[in-house]
């Protein structure tokens, strides 16, 4: 089941004191972005933050779940009702994951005359 639209909106409005926050539409689900890197996940209308230590200190014992099959546990947000939370959370969870990986700048391939 795809994700509305309107909730990933939701979920983005509520993390936008972490700062620059972003997301993009992949089969039908959304990835959430904080700056340049991938902080979560919005599968069939729930939010899924990565999980990381920091993010576990925070919140205690998280529930943790699949975001897809064959996925890995996610913390499942099923709260998002405090902003101020949830934008400190993600602010954590991203100082806590590693720098994005820049992308090679591909190179054009050069025309054979004929």
């Amino acid at each position: 089941m795809a994700s509305d639209q309107e909730f990933v909106r939701f979920v983005c409005e509520q993390l936008r004191g972490a700062g620059e926050i972003s997301s993009r539409r992949m089969f039908g689900e959304a990835a959430v972005y904080l700056e340049d890197k991938v902080i979560g996940l919005v599968c069939d209308n729930q939010f899924f933050l990565k999980p990381t230590e920091a993010g576990r200190a925070m919140i205690g014992v998280p529930t943790e779940a699949p975001p897809f099959p064959g996925a890995s546990g996610w913390f499942l947000m099923s709260d998002l009702d405090d902003p101020e939370f949830i934008a400190e959370l993600a602010r954590a969870t991203f100082l806590a994951l590693p720098a994005a990986k820049s992308k090679p700048k591909r190179k054009l391939a050069k025309r054979k005359s004929v």
